[in-house]
């Protein structure tokens, strides 16, 4: 709208802050240090400054706000519409990316770019990146392109040009370890090859605007000139290359020095991505002559005081940091909650049952609920039983377990075994890993296959094919016909780990050493070891029913759980949230769950080498507990399947760090113990009789009776009446009664210490520990 009709000017905006917010946003001139711990409301100080300084006769062009997101950038100019009115629309507000490029688009011509420069996006730099790899003659499965890509960024970054590379001894030695010491060849070849091209990545309007700024004194004089006022907000998740560009804007003779950044030292967790917490940190030395001022948002209005003292006492560990004390005008609120449980089976019934209970409880909407993790792997217990117990719910940051390609590929795989003629699973696995089966080859045995009437594996070994080609078939025809020989027998982890191993699929993604590539093998892993899990659960028998353990059963069993893509669902915004920590950052909900708290775990097992990383990982869990307004609940497990094995866990040195005085109990629930709102124990209470009960005691954080390392499985035909033994799960038991023939022999054990005392046992998979 024209200025002329802009809203009214509310007289007092700024009252509606607080002392200090105030003090921030009218310091118009130097640099300014703006300390913004959680929910403190640094976003209403950012819009307030911006259109104080516009209220004061700066003109919105001269104002550059860098943000992190275009939402964020969108969000803060219509908060600054409604002080100033259209005006706001003239601000350069925007992402790091996307301003940089607006530049560039005027500027490129300066460094060898046309103006309609090409913006590469990931697939299209692994795939220029492959091309290299493949003309340079080298070993692909060495070289893989993402791990390149990877390296390539994380020069940039740094403001490593390829000759600087090729003579950092450092990197040259990092890539030989890796086997791949051509690495800064490719480098230089993708640079050149990008430039001929006339593209550049996303990291490339980064690094060439440097180069622009760096090389080139009349164009940054003009844009220090142009813009008068810099503002930066999450200012601890910028990388080296983004602040040597700030501070290029912003360097004498040609800039006022009015710069302000907004962040907090306490939330820097992107190092993983190149953000330094060093930029932060070192931010008041680096304008120390110029007059700098530092203001602190110290007051919470989020969380309640418990949550609040919570956080401080936990980021105090920390070393070097910018000391700050958060606190609170909410109350007291409710106390935190740590949960114990002996496995993560444990902990993905006890989490949907707490949550149920908060609901009828608090009157709680499943928005106001989010379930956060160190990895994105874990989500799928969580998923299983939010399903079971019919609560609503979207996993953000990433897709759904299930859906993720690395499982669906080994999905793909099982499904061939278990069915020839699923025509959708042999089309995703015939050439995955890639075996040389192409485009063509594929077109011929369909071909074939729809001529004589047959399925498209029945084709594949009568097909005429090349000889390497016609190799490679036979050996996948042979691990599908091997592994669908024992589907009847075999149960389902020993044949999914098998066929992980004999595909290719597991070798294949433990070549890929990039942070993405570790994520995607985690989560491979983790279906594994939820087939584990399926197999380990259903040795207990509640009823005459001898439980399956076939791969049919478990594809079935997650078929039916997964197919629940109703439109109602997609259109349903009043869900629980499942997102690991990283994604959570900057949003808040009334309850949250921090789940899986264990050494190796959260803190991460890749961080445990370094002060560094450990430094990072507990502001990572302080990230977690601030996103908690009312409710704040936190789990570990004793056991929990890792990589196809039962490990043991040591609770996470974060949760000691939790204030007693804020923590309402550790209370622990036994594996067998029933939920009462579990639809499988409610179905199981029918036909046995015996009704769930829900128990709860306290505990001290305590490693449980049985060590999974030195646990040592008697036979199954050693198991005898009147004998004492050990299970993993329910500890020491004495047996009672055996019956049942040849391989299917059933044991009654009574084990003193659980609610439910009595439970029969498959001896065949029950690995039990003869004690006498």
């Amino acid at each position: 709208m024209p200025d002329s009709v802009a809203p009214q000017q509310p007289p007092h905006y700024l009252d509606e802050l607080n002392p200090v917010q105030r003090q921030a946003a009218e310091k118009r001139e130097g640099p300014v240090l703006v300390i913004a711990g959680p929910g403190s409301g640094k976003t209403r100080v950012l819009t307030y400054r911006i259109a104080h300084l516009i209220e004061k006769g700066a003109a919105p062009w001269e104002i550059l706000a860098l943000t992190f997101t275009n939402k964020s950038a969108r969000e803060m100019k219509e908060r600054i519409a409604k002080v100033v009115g259209s005006k706001a629309s003239d601000i350069w507000a925007g992402t790091f990316h996307s301003l940089f490029a607006r530049i560039l688009r005027v500027e490129a011509k300066h460094i060898g770019y046309p103006t309609n420069f090409t913006i590469y996006d990931s697939d299209d730099t692994k795939s220029l990146i492959g091309q290299i790899i493949r003309e340079m003659n080298l070993d692909k499965t060495v070289y893989q392109a993402n791990a390149i890509k990877n390296r390539i960024s994380s020069a940039k970054s740094s403001l490593t040009t390829p000759k600087l590379y090729a003579q950092n001894a450092e990197l040259l030695t990092q890539d030989k370890a890796a086997k791949m010491p051509l690495v800064h060849k490719i480098y230089a070849t993708y640079v050149a090859r990008c430039k001929k091209a006339g593209a550049m990545d996303f990291d490339d309007l980064l690094f060439r605007l440097f180069e622009l700024f760096q090389n080139h004194p009349d164009v940054v004089k003009k844009y220090r000139r142009k813009f008068k006022y810099v503002m930066v907000d999450e200012f601890q998740d910028t990388n080296t290359l983004q602040y040597a560009i700030v501070k290029k804007l912003v360097q004498y003779p040609n800039s006022p020095r009015n710069i302000c950044v907004v962040g907090d030292d306490a939330q820097s967790i992107y190092a993983f991505r190149g953000a330094t917490i060093q930029n932060i940190l070192d931010f008041e030395r680096d304008f120390a002559d110029h007059g700098i001022e530092t203001f602190k948002l110290e007051q919470n209005y989020r969380s309640t005081e418990h949550i609040v003292q919570a956080a401080n006492a936990v980021i105090s560990h920390n070393r070097r940091q910018i000391q700050k004390k958060i606190w609170s005008h909410k109350g007291e609120g409710q106390k935190i909650r740590i949960l114990r449980e002996m496995d993560d089976t444990s902990e993905g019934r006890r989490v949907a049952d707490t949550i149920l209970e908060q609901k009828s409880r608090y009157h709680l909407r499943h928005q106001d609920i989010a379930i956060l993790y160190r990895t994105n792997a874990q989500s799928r217990i969580f998923e299983e039983y939010l399903r079971r117990f019919n609560l609503p719910y979207r996993v953000y940051g990433g897709l759904s377990f299930y859906q993720r390609k690395e499982v669906k590929d080994l999905i793909a795989y099982l499904r061939m075994v278990v069915n020839p003629s699923d025509e959708e699973a042999f089309r995703r696995s015939i050439n995955n890993p890639k075996r040389g089966i192409g485009g063509t080859s594929i077109e011929k045995v369909v071909k074939l296959a729809t001529q004589q009437g047959i399925t498209n594996f029945e084709a594949l070994k009568h097909v005429a094919l090349p000889k390497r080609t016609r190799h490679s078939a036979d050996g996948y025809i042979d691990v599908i016909q091997k592994a669908s020989a024992k589907a009847d027998t075999a149960n389902a982890y020993e044949l999914a780990e098998t066929i992980a191993r004999k595909s290719g699929l597991l070798d294949n993604m433990r070549k890929d050493t990039s942070i993405e590539g570790m994520g995607r093998l985690e989560n491979f892993q983790a279906l594994l070891d939820g087939i584990k899990s399926f197999v380990e659960e259903d040795t207990l028998i509640d009823t005459d029913t001898l439980p399956d353990k076939t791969l049919a059963t478990y594809l079935q069993n997650i078929a039916l759980l997964t197919d629940f893509d109703s439109n109602e669902e997609k259109d349903n915004t009043d869900v629980v949230t499942l997102m690991s920590v990283h994604a959570a950052k900057g949003l808040e909900f009334k309850s949250v769950f921090v789940v899986g708290l264990e050494e190796k775990l959260f803190p991460s097992w890749m961080s445990m080498d370094s002060a560094e990383g450990m430094d990072e990982e507990r502001r990572l869990f302080y990230v977690a507990i601030t996103r908690a307004e009312q409710f704040l609940t936190l789990s570990y497990t004793n056991t929990r399947y890792r990589y196809g094995k039962m490990v043991m866990n040591e609770p996470s040195r974060f949760l000691t760090e939790v204030p007693s005085e804020s923590v309402e109990s550790t209370t622990y629930s036994r594996r067998s113990e029933a939920s009462e709102y579990d639809p499988l124990e409610r179905q199981r209470a029918k036909v046995t009789g015996i009704t769930p009960v829900r128990q709860r005691g306290t505990a001290k954080f305590s490693k449980p009776k049985v060590d999974p390392s030195t646990f040592k499985p008697s036979a199954p035909g050693e198991i005898e009446v009147g004998q004492n033994v050990m299970h993993l799960k329910f500890g020491e038991g004495r047996v009672t009664k055996v019956d049942g023939g040849a391989g299917n022999r059933i044991a009654t054990i009574h084990f003193s210490d659980l609610a439910q005392p009595e439970k029969r046992i498959m001896l065949r998979f029950a690995k039990l520990q003869v004690l006498d």
